[in-house]
């Protein structure tokens, strides 16, 4: 389990790095500051592992059906996709600008039985040094990041020809600042107050747009809805309103 300084080309943005790294410890408590994320990951790891297997035709009946791939996850955390991705058999990398979030991550894997190889560092150094994969992942992370576009540049450059991107951020909405801001950070309490920023929440369109640009080909785009009354989240291909999920292939 590898560590890599953070370099200095990056879209790092030092102020949003801050802000996750002291919920750091908090990983993985399911009723602490990252309960949101725990809620919403059934979800969101039924459409990546949903596209990935489409993709790459593996059968997700089957033991160890992710096995041969090589998949990164930028923006780790604490390993809340990481750990299903190793389980599925797939070799996985972890990374993150937040340097504390490494050792809770490598802690969990060694918990858990897994080979993970985690690292604290950056898409752009990681392209640098010419690793390749055959999935990318960055769920909440464009929103965070100071240039979005170089940003995905680096992702498309990770991957490997026919490779798969997926993407999931939130919705730049007067919905979304109720529910991601308002409710998520004032009402609910679930996030400190400042972990997001409005005016950097990315329209489906303009994600789509960004993708294209970075030589991505986006082709799917569904919707997390998040159910009050039954306190559930679930996949919708028509609400798209407050967080939302982009797969894309590499020509």
């Amino acid at each position: 389990m590898g560590k890599c300084p953070v370099t200095a080309t990056t879209t790092v943005d030092p102020s949003e790095i801050a802000k996750f790294e002291a919920m750091a410890a908090e990983w993985w408590d399911p009723n602490g500051k990252f309960k949101p994320l725990h809620m919403m990951n059934p979800v969101r790891l039924d459409y990546i592992t949903a596209q990935i297997a489409a993709e790459f035709d593996r059968d997700l009946d089957k033991p160890s059906p992710f096995a041969g791939l090589r998949i990164l996850d930028i923006g780790c955390g604490g390993g809340l996709l990481c750990e299903p991705m190793a389980r599925l058999g797939a070799t996985v990398v972890g990374i993150d600008a937040g340097g504390a979030n490494i050792p809770v991550a490598q802690a969990h894997a060694r918990q858990s039985g897994l080979e993970i190889d985690y690292r604290h560092t950056t898409a752009e150094a990681v392209a640098t040094g010419g690793e390749t994969f055959d999935a990318v992942l960055t769920m909440e992370v464009v929103e965070h990041v100071a240039d979005p576009l170089a940003f995905l540049t680096a992702c498309a450059d990770l991957l490997k020809p026919r490779g798969i991107h997926l993407a999931s951020t939130i919705n730049r909405t007067a919905k979304s600042f109720a529910a991601a801001i308002v409710g998520a950070e004032y009402v609910m309490r679930w996030l400190p107050k400042g972990t997001h920023d409005w005016a950097k929440f990315v329209t489906p369109d303009e994600l789509y747009d960004l993708l294209r640009k970075a030589g991505l080909n986006p082709v799917d785009r569904k919707g997390f809805v998040f159910n009050p009354v039954s306190w559930k989240w679930s996949l919708s291909d028509r609400d798209l309103s407050v967080n939302y999920v982009a797969t894309s292939l590499k020509p």
